[in-house]
């Protein structure tokens, strides 16, 4: 369990450094300066997180497929752990002239796509460490040191390559010429990543199910297109036998979108609605990392004792009411009382809603259901970004928005009442 979430720790700080905030900003405020022609950096770094979506949408349920054998969930986690250091070393490379943001855009968008795709293999190992009573305290400890992971690492590279003014920066005084420091930087999430992911590779094949010899009737597509030939008999057969699995995978899609789009846009409502200077905005977000890893911690807790959908519908509805209450407060103190309330239940939220995943799921196609989670999150991807634009757009004013997120968190949660959740047994966890 320890090396199962240091992976995650290791994962989640170097999506945090790279897609949201060094080197993302890195390429549209420095690298794409000056770009001739008429589309900003910004738009095109929209538009290759759109195609990065699409194909993580397409790979990943073949991607389930192909682990529910779970001796292969180690390899396709190995492989996908290795493309994502690879390319974050690569980033190096990108120096900060306007010619190289094609290059950037692509680097990022790989290092994003193996890190979704590798959650699938990544999740469905939840079942070999873990019983039906215990998932959600696992789950929920796992979602603890990712967000911990992310406050580590992004204190060390702004200590380290950012903080401070000057041609020099950081405690180490690495140059900003050329983006020197950014690309040191990201040597360094690399070397995390790498680090924090060797010890659950060293140690995967000795999980339950994966060498045991029980594992040999899992089937094995031999090809991609075999892959979703494999998906469509799931899909089917599980339709017809239950559909609630499928309400669960829509409903769940739409409130993690609401839930994402809290972090997405919670610097831009600080800045430009409460007052909140980019420094603090940066030292708010640390510690809103901590208080969404102390919930996602506290709330596998609770998951244990009383299920996750409770922890699910109780943790949306004081998001929601939070997040409605900030569109009538002002000022820098609502921000950060209003801000910190949010992130300590958004980790309770994500960590029972992987827990529950795993509960309703067949055994034996975790893999397949973890591919269809991350598929229908990505699918999902667009609602709460979009409506956040309409409502700023109708009524003119930015914290508006928040009421564009809040409804996307509402038809999560009356879509979470017809969810229905199987009676959990204590057995031992299931071998493959």
């Amino acid at each position: 369990m320890f090396a199962w979430a240091l992976w995650e720790s290791g994962a989640i700080g170097l999506t945090a450094i790279v897609g949201t905030f060094v080197f993302s900003v890195y390429l549209t405020s420095s690298v794409g300066a000056g770009l001739p022609g008429p589309t900003t950096p910004a738009s095109w770094l929209g538009r290759a997180g759109a195609i990065t979506g699409l194909v993580v949408a397409l790979l990943a349920p073949a991607m389930g497929v192909w682990v529910e054998s779970a001796h292969r969930r180690r390899l396709a986690l190995s492989v996908l752990t290795c493309v994502a250091v690879t390319v974050t070393c690569l980033m190096y490379a990108i120096h900060d002239t306007p010619g190289y943001l094609a290059a950037g855009l692509v680097l990022l968008g790989a290092v994003v796509a193996a890190g979704d795709l590798a959650s699938v293999p990544y999740n469905a190992m939840l079942r070999q460490l873990s019983t039906p009573l215990t998932a959600g305290r696992i789950s929920g400890l796992g979602s603890a040191a990712g967000y911990l992971g992310s406050v580590m690492l992004l204190v060390l590279i702004y200590l380290g390559f950012i903080s401070g003014d000057g041609p020099e920066r950081g405690l180490l005084r690495v140059p900003v010429a050329d983006g020197l420091n950014v690309r040191e930087a990201m040597l360094l999430a690399a070397a995390w990543f790498a680090v924090l992911a060797l010890p659950l590779l060293f140690v995967a094949h000795r999980l339950r199910g994966t060498d045991s010899g029980l594992d040999h009737a899992a089937p094995h597509p031999t090809s991609l297109l075999g892959g979703y030939r494999r998906l469509w008999s799931e899909l089917s057969a599980e339709w017809r036998r239950d559909r609630n699995l499928v309400y669960f995978l829509a409903t769940s899609a739409i409130f993690r979108d609401g839930l994402a789009g809290i972090f997405a846009f919670g610097a831009v409502l600080g800045v430009n609605v409460y007052g909140i200077s980019q420094g603090d905005v940066l030292i708010f977000g640390v510690a809103a990392s901590v208080l969404a890893a102390v919930g996602a911690l506290l709330g596998g807790l609770v998951d244990h004792r009383i299920g996750s959908k409770p922890v699910i519908m109780g943790s949306l509805t004081v998001i929601i009411i939070a997040g409605l209450s900030m569109m009538a407060l002002s000022g820098p103190r609502a921000f950060w009382v209003c801000g910190l309330v949010l992130a300590l239940f958004v980790g309770p939220a994500q960590a029972s809603s992987r827990a529950l995943l795993l509960h309703m799921a067949k055994h034996g196609r975790e893999g397949v259901a973890f591919g269809l989670y991350t598929m229908t999150g990505r699918a999902a991807s667009f609602i709460a970004p979009w409506l956040f634009s309409v409502f700023v757009d109708a009524f003119g004013a930015v914290r508006v928005g928040l009421a564009g997120i809040s409804l996307v968190l509402i038809v999560g949660l009356v879509g979470m009442f017809a969810v229905r959740v199987p009676a959990r047994v204590a057995v031992p966890a299931d071998h493959a």
